[in-house]
């Protein structure tokens, strides 16, 4: 549906990225990838949100590199290497401002590692108008509660031992202290429960479920 573009970052640097479209004029989601790459899984997620009306760019973060689902020494490592800081404010804001160039208004996404980047792109880039977090939270020194600039609604599975319920809580509490909008969903289910590749970890009630949630939230933000 979709296809491999390059565009430019805020330093005049390229990258690339996967695009989906739904047609001109339409608001934008960026799609930020898991822990193993921009694969197809992620280019998918990007297809069906524009299916649902939206121009979706997922950036790849890794330039190329895709990890294997077996393989998680692999993705830590990489994941471990990734600057967090030039991917939001370089990469995942000039993927921002490709699909805002008309006016659009945009909104970001990204799940476990891109769930974390979320949350700091929701402090770091001026041009969103609304976050959706799945099961990822930065360390605070990256992205204080208190930097938060939009709306987010944030989804966490109860079994969950890398993003943990205690984490989340603190996250929760923190937002709520500095007086930010948060919509939070806990699931019973584990971590990465949305990805329908890995079938030993996929919920698919609660997928459709955080799916439905998430959709209805970018409608209320970016129309």
């Amino acid at each position: 549906m979709g296809a491999m573009i390059e565009f430019a970052r805020p330093d005049g640097g390229k990258t690339k990225g996967y695009l989906a479209t739904a047609g001109e004029g339409r608001p934008g989601i960026v799609v930020i990838q898991e822990w193993w790459g921009l694969n197809d899984q992620i280019s998918g997620v990007a297809d069906r949100f524009a299916r649902a009306g939206y121009n979706a760019l997922a950036p790849d973060l890794y330039n190329g590199k895709v990890v294997p689902y077996h393989d998680t020494d692999a993705a830590g490592k990489e994941m471990n290497s990734l600057d967090f800081m030039d991917a939001t404010t370089q990469t995942v804001r000039g993927a921002t401002q490709y699909l805002s160039r008309n006016g659009a208004k945009v909104g970001l996404t990204g799940f476990c590692l891109g769930g974390a980047v979320t949350i700091i792109g929701a402090t770091k880039i001026p041009e969103l108008t609304a976050g959706v977090v799945f099961y990822g939270i930065p360390p605070e020194q990256a992205a204080k509660p208190a930097d938060v600039r939009i709306p987010l609604q944030a989804h966490f599975a109860n079994t969950d031992d890398w993003c943990t319920p205690e984490l989340v809580s603190g996250f929760e509490k923190a937002m709520k202290a500095a007086g930010k909008s948060l919509e939070l969903f806990r699931y019973d289910a584990e971590h990465a429960f949305v990805n329908e590749q890995r079938m030993s970890v996929h919920d698919r009630q609660a997928a459709e479920l955080a799916w439905g949630r998430a959709t209805e939230f970018f409608r209320k933000h970016l129309g």
